[in-house]
């Protein structure tokens, strides 16, 4: 079925944000398996995979609007130095890609492509109300219980 070039352009930048964020939770994963914080090491991990996921679904969609999909851009990756500054870049990483999952959304309904939104729909819903969610946790464990405790707790 040939699909709005805007739409496929759209799910294309999507793609590149799973990616990059996928990439960027691959290496947070590795460097707490590295640090024995072996808790945080399974859950990025687990997000490692949600984010493939994700990026899988749009490669499928952007193929069934025969589009081609574009898997070699990835936006700068944020690898943090130390817990909080790698939760913090992913919760960063994570708002962005809710920004455009919404945009991205908006743009489906214009152009009455409602599958592709309602393809896009329960990624913004396990985006917002899991990856970004659990990170805005941590972050504020961290901040009522402090970095060590928080560290000892996860290991």
């Amino acid at each position: 079925m040939k699909g709005n070039s805007e739409v496929i352009d759209g799910l294309n930048m999507l793609l590149t944000g799973e990616l990059t964020a996928m990439d960027q939770y691959l290496v947070h994963s590795k460097m707490y398996e590295d640090w024995g914080i072996m808790k945080l090491h399974e859950r990025i991990a687990h997000e490692f995979e949600d984010e493939k996921g994700h990026a899988q679904a749009l490669i499928e969609r952007i193929l069934f609007l025969e589009g081609k999909p574009d898997v070699s851009k990835r936006e700068g990756l944020a690898i943090g130095s130390d817990v909080k500054s790698m939760l913090s870049n992913d919760l960063d990483l994570e708002y962005q890609v809710v920004t455009n999952l919404r945009q991205v959304i908006a743009l489906c309904e214009t152009k009455q492509d409602f599958q592709t939104r309602n393809m896009l729909m329960p990624l913004l819903e396990d985006t917002e109300e899991d990856h970004v969610y659990w990170l805005e946790q941590q972050l504020g464990l961290i901040g009522r219980i402090g970095s060590e405790n928080y560290i000892q707790s996860m290991m």
